[in-house]
């Protein structure tokens, strides 16, 4: 028997913020229950509207702000409040970098029980047209007589109305209405459900994910398109291996390391950072805090491409690259080729599965690089020390599966969290990426 929602509140509640969530929402507690409200900034009192009774907390919006803290700022997109992506662009970019900071600090003292030694200045960029990689979502909405391309409204599954997105690059995110407009005019309109963004330093793919075969007429649409908008137009039928250009519009992406005098080919659909501003201030940091020596061998784990290996390779004397996924081990070998890079060998190996038949797991490095997924790197924690990692280099996308390898590594097996800081590698989201710092201890 299905239990009954509890009626919301009509009326308007006024609340003092006490803090900022981890996920950007603005914390306060109305007879001891939690009650988080988006668009409420941390010492503001505002009004706030209910959308959300649960059992242990409350969901709200702010209507209304009567004292507004220093820090607001007026966001720079009409969409912001709806559209979903972003959740911080009423906050300044420099409380901003704070709040990331400051959720760092939170989970390695929370979660990790540790502390670094010191505290790494920000790595930031430019706040606007960063964002090189996305997924769009793509719906024909009749009331609206037109098609959306962008990202949902927050707090729902319809797609928000955009005109444009102020941190997508420019390329794309001036030109919402158009990708809409050439969608409207396929026979297949109601069959395309998103369109992948991929973009390196220069052309930009559009990879149109269609559930149904195009005809004749819909390909030259999709090429007309392509031509007078400069777009490389790829499209998908089914899973990732289907993805294909239209007919001449194939082409080899890059982005380059200008400092490492590297340049990194990748597919449309490989893992790249989405800010390659950050991404390059990103390797000059690691390279810095890694004192790369001519004698030291250096392990980097969830190698990708080769985005760090190929950088740690002009500076050390041999690197060796583990990655779990075929493709990419593929690339990173045609870009070590390419850049003539030889002190480098790369490994196809699951890092969350048996590692003792590794070939690479009978060798010494005195140094290691880890950049994870979210869900981290403890699987691999306790082989560093046995293979004589010295310094070990953990990028980082999710604080609270660092702090907990942070534990492993610091309480238990022997290292030391030197320093550690926040990058802003996604403005104006709560998004937090970060760098740490571990040395053995002597």
């Amino acid at each position: 028997m299905s239990r009954k929602r509890k009626p919301l509140p009509q009326e308007l509640v006024e609340v003092d913020i006490e803090s900022l969530t981890h996920e950007g929402r603005g914390l306060t507690h109305i007879d001891g229950k939690a009650v988080f409200i988006d668009g409420a900034l941390p010492g503001e009192r505002v009004r706030f509207r209910y959308q959300r009774i649960q059992r242990r907390y409350d969901e709200g919006v702010a209507v209304e702000v009567l004292r507004a803290s220093p820090d607001r700022v007026e966001p720079k997109c009409p969409h912001f409040g709806v559209c979903g992506g972003c959740r911080l662009q009423h906050l300044s970019a420099e409380a901003q970098i704070r709040v990331k900071q400051d959720s760092l600090e939170d989970v390695f003292t929370r979660i990790g029980k540790v502390a670094p030694q010191r505290w790494l200045s920000p790595l930031t960029g430019d706040h606007w047209g960063y964002r090189r990689k996305a997924r769009l979502g793509v719906r024909h909405v009749v009331k609206k007589g037109k098609t959306l391309v962008g990202f949902r409204e927050r707090g729902n599954s319809f797609l928000a109305d955009l005109t444009r997105c102020e941190v997508l690059h420019p390329k794309v995110g001036e030109h919402l209405e158009t990708i809409g407009e050439a969608i409207d005019a396929l026979s297949i309109r109601d069959h395309v459900p998103q369109v992948e963004v991929a973009m390196g330093d220069g052309p930009c793919v559009l990879i149109f994910r269609v559930m149904e075969p195009l005809s004749a007429p819909d390909l030259a649409v999709l090429m007309s398109f392509a031509e007078r908008e400069d777009f490389h137009v790829y499209v998908q039928e089914g899973g990732v291996d289907s993805i294909r250009p239209l007919p001449g519009q194939g082409i080899d992406l890059h982005y380059t390391l200008p400092m490492q005098r590297v340049r990194l080919e990748f597919q449309p659909t490989d893992f790249t950072q989405v800010n390659l501003e950050l991404n390059r201030a990103m390797i000059d940091q690691a390279l810095d805090l890694l004192q790369l020596q001519p004698d030291d061998r250096v392990l980097d784990l969830f190698c990708g491409l080769g985005n760090f290996t190929l950088p740690l390779a002009r500076q050390a004397g041999f690197v060796v690259g583990v990655e779990g996924e075929e493709g990419l081990v593929s690339r990173a070998e045609s870009n070590a080729a390419q850049n003539g890079i030889e002190n480098v060998r790369f490994h196809t190996a699951n890092l969350y599965g048996e590692l003792t038949q590794q070939p690479w797991m009978d060798e010494r490095f005195s140094k290691v690089l880890l950049d994870p997924p979210r869900s981290g790197a403890l699987e691999v924690l306790d082989w560093l020390p046995k293979l004589g990692a010295e310094r070990i280099l953990y990028v980082s996308c999710y604080p609270s599966t660092l702090a907990r390898d942070a534990d492993r590594l610091v309480n238990d097996l022997g290292y030391e969290l030197r320093a550690a800081g926040v990058m802003d590698m996604f403005p104006h989201t709560a998004h937090v990426e970060s760098m740490a710092l571990f040395e053995r201890v002597k």
